[in-house]
This record gives structure tokens, C-alpha cells and sequence, in this order.
């Protein structure tokens, strides 16, 4: 848990500065600007897979480390990086980084905690709202000073981590085949898990729908404040992250007792859905005023902050009992993956169709094709939840749940390899 507000912290010191950093003292060109984001993006979310099998073959604990060092290393180089190639280079590490501990992390954390797993992923998003909540204000601090201190600062964060993890992780074995599969093999038993995968494709909308408090928000945020929309934005991300941070807890014990991880994603996908209304019915400040504009867009924030925190903890238990406890990082890897795909295109979508409805001055829709997009994502994991499951989980054990795991024979299953540490150990 603190590795993770760690990371987020030291992550969200830095990254929100990048941009103007590169484009204003550095004098970079817009092109390059893209260039260097989308190298970081891309490197983290088109290498989830490697670094979820990788894992899951060679131990959770070297990945997490091993991550966190290439992290510190990527972002202590943009203390001194001034040329393109250089700076390509530390975003590539700082991605890359991301993609070698987030499929650890998750794989650890579900093998730690056995059956009360959705009870720990939502402490685990407690942290993780935190941090992002105090990155930005912590680097905003360090930023009236310069951007290489912030850089500096994040590079410390990660290399504190890296030592904390490094000797206070426990070391976990697990049982291992005497002859493992090929990585080819592994891959081929990931993608060939078709409930898996279903659910990874549907899993997409939620995500999609979550990130718009990165887009669409913001820039509604710049339609109704223009030169104020900063102070507004602020006051977005304050609500999401309070939400989180104060409610996960009690959002996740209500929906856990109701309805379990199957309908919970079902009903939590449904508040997704359901967020955008208020922006679809005051969808700018001419009808109804800035006050009442503001107030559907924080109440759409608030509303969405609790879809997600609803989801979050279902979503990650779900992978574990759709991978039947075997290969879970490479899953995690592969369900990332997928979704980091569905987000680039859903962010492309979703920028051309704000601005074109703004243009055409039909705002509404914008939040009626988001929400269309909920429906249909709400209605596939609706589908989905009909296979009621006797699941497996990384115990072995048949917890309650409501997804069924793919039908592996019993000799093949073993249990899920609990952070092996060395290089003869398995991974998730």
C-alpha cells in the first residue's frame, strides 16, 4: 500500500509539469512535445504483457524492484536531459518502468491476501487516490523552484521505494511444474481464455468512462470557467480523490454484501453510465447559468468518482478468478494492455467528438455518446455475469463469486505463485 502511494506521488509530482516543461524552457516544438508523451504511453501500456510475464517467471518482488530502480533512473535523467534523443530515452524508462511493476504489484497484492482480495484492492485504490491526489500539489510546490528539482525529488521518491521494497518485501516461493511452458505458451493459454478476454473487451467502456475525468471534464471545465477553468479543474480532481479516499471502503463493503463481484461490476458500470446526465441536461452555462453548469459538472465528477471506486476492487478480483489462479501478472499484463488499447482510441473519439460538438453547438452530445458507450459496456457485463462461477482462487480454493473460471483440467491448475523470487520460481 505505501509502495503504491509511492509510486503514484513521485508519478504525479512530475508528470503533469512535463508538458509545459518541454515545450516552455526547453523550446521543444508541439510534434516533439507528442513525441516524448506518447513514447512514455506507449512503452508502459504496449508492455504491460512483457512485464506481466516476466513476473510471473521470474518473481514479483524483482519486478517490483527492478521497476522502481528503472523509474529512478528515468526520471533522474530528465534532471539532466536537454536534447530529444535523451529525453526520449528517460520517458521510455519511466514507461517501461510501469509496465515491469503494475502487473507485480497486482499479482502480489491478490496472492497476499487469498479470499479477502476485493477487501484489499480498495485499500489498495485508497492509496493509489492519494497519492494522486498529493503528487500534484507536492510538485506544484517544488515547480516555484524549477522542474529539475521536481525531477529530482521524484527520482528520490522512486529510489526510497526501490530500497524499501528491496529489503522489506518478503521474499514469497511457490510450487512450480518441473518444466515450465514457453512464453509463446503462456501467451497462447491467455488469449485462448475466452471469458477472459470478453470480459477484458467489455472492461474497456469503464475505462474509457473513468479517464474522461482526465478529457471531457477538464475541457468542460475550460468551456464554462475560460480563464478560470484551472481553479475549476482543481476542484474536479479534489472531488474524485475525496470521493475515493473517504468513501472506497464503505462503497466497496455495501456493494460487496449486495451483490457480489459479478453484479457489483454490472451496477458499478451503471453509475458510470448514469454520471453524465447532469451534463447532458445542463450541458453548458447559456440554458441554465455558470452556477448550475458547475454544479452538474462536479455532481457528474462526484458520481463518476464512485462508479470507479464501485468497480475497481470487483475488476481486479475478477482477472484472479478468470485466470483460475494460473499465470495471473500475465493476465493483469494482458488486461491492461487491452484496456490502455480501448483508451487510445477511446480518448481519439471522444477529443474529435468534443470538438466537434462544440462547433456544431450540441454539447449534449457529448455526454450521450459517453454514456451511450456505458450502456453498451454495462449491458456486455451484464451478459457476462450470467456464469455464475464456482471460481477458483489463488488458494486454490472456490471462493463466492459470479464469473466462472474457463475449464482447466485439475493436474494443470496448481496455485498461483505467490511473489516467487528468484529466477527458478514461477510468476502469477
Amino acid at each position: 500500500m505505501v509502495n503504491q502511494f509511492g509510486i503514484n506521488l513521485g508519478f504525479y509530482m512530475l508528470m503533469p509539469y512535463l508538458a509545459g516543461y518541454l515545450a516552455g524552457p526547453l523550446g521543444l516544438a508541439a510534434w516533439a512535445v507528442g513525441l516524448v508523451l506518447g513514447v512514455r504511453n506507449f512503452s508502459q501500456q504496449g508492455m504491460f504483457l512483457v512485464g506481466g510475464t516476466l513476473a510471473d517467471r521470474l518473481g514479483y518482488k524483482p519486478l517490483i524492484v527492478v521497476g522502481c530502480l528503472l523509474r529512478t533512473g528515468g526520471f533522474a535523467l530528465l534532471v539532466f536531459a536537454t536534447s530529444l534523443p535523451g529525453l526520449l530515452i528517460a520517458s521510455a524508462a519511466t514507461g517501461f518502468a510501469g509496465a515491469l511493476f503494475n502487473p507485480a504489484v497486482r499479482a502480489y497484492l491478490a496472492a497476499d491476501t487469498g479470499e479477502r482480495r476485493v477487501e484489499a484492492f480498495a485499500v489498495f485504490n485508497i492509496f493509489y487516490q492519494a497519492g494522486i491526489l498529493a503528487g500534484p500539489l507536492v510538485g506544484l510546490a517544488l515547480m516555484a523552484v524549477d522542474f529539475r528539482v521536481t525531477a529530482g525529488a521524484a527520482a528520490v521518491v522512486f529510489a526510497a521505494l526501490t530500497v524499501a521494497q528491496l529489503f522489506a518485501l518478503p521474499a514469497r516461493r511457490t510450487e512450480t511444474a518441473a518444466e515450465k511452458p514457453s512464453v509463446l505458451d503462456d501467451w497462447r493459454t491467455v488469449v485462448a481464455n475466452r471469458r477472459f478476454v470478453w470480459f477484458a473487451l467489455a472492461m474497456i467502456g469503464s475505462y474509457v468512462l473513468s479517464f474522461q475525468v482526465y478529457l471531457a471534464l477538464p475541457l468542460q471545465a475550460e468551456f464554462i470557467a475560460g480563464a478560470r477553468s484551472q481553479l475549476l479543474v482543481s476542484a474536479v480532481f479534489v472531488v474524485s480523490g475525496v470521493v475515493a479516499v473517504a468513501g472506497q471502503l464503505r462503497i466497496t463493503a455495501w456493494f460487496k454484501a449486495r451483490w457480489g463481484t459479478g453484479r457489483s461490476l454490472v451496477v458499478g458500470m451503471g453509475i458510470l453510465t448514469a454520471s453524465f446526465v447532469p451534463l447532458a441536461v445542463v450541458s453548458g452555462p447559456d440554458r441554465f447559468g455558470v452556477a448550475a453548469a458547475v454544479g452538474a459538472l462536479l455532481v457528474s465528477a462526484a458520481i463518476l468518482a464512485v462508479g470507479t471506486a464501485a468497480i475497481f476492487p470487483f475488476e481486479m478480483d475478477a482477472v484472479v478468478t478468470l485466470s483460475s489462479g494460473r499465470l495471473v501478472a500475465t493476465h493483469y499484463g494482458f488486461y491492461n494492455t487491452i484496456v490502455g488499447v480501448g483508451i487510445l482510441i477511446g480518448n481519439l473519439v471522444t477529443g474529435a467528438i468534443v470538438g466537434a460538438a462544440h462547433d456544431a453547438a450540441a454539447d449534449w452530445a457529448i455526454w450521450l455518446g459517453l454514456s451511450l458507450i456505458g450502456v453498451i459496456a454495462t449491458f456486455a457485463l451484464h451478459g457476462l455475469d450470467r456464469f455464475r462461477p464456482t471460481a477458483v482462487s489463488t488458494t486454490g480454493a472456490h471462493p463466492v463469486g459470479r464469473f466462472r473460471p474457463p475449464n482447466v483440467p485439475a493436474a494443470s491448475r496448481g496455485t498461483v505463485p505467490a511473489g516467487a523470487d528468484d529466477a527458478t520460481d514461477g510468476m502469477r
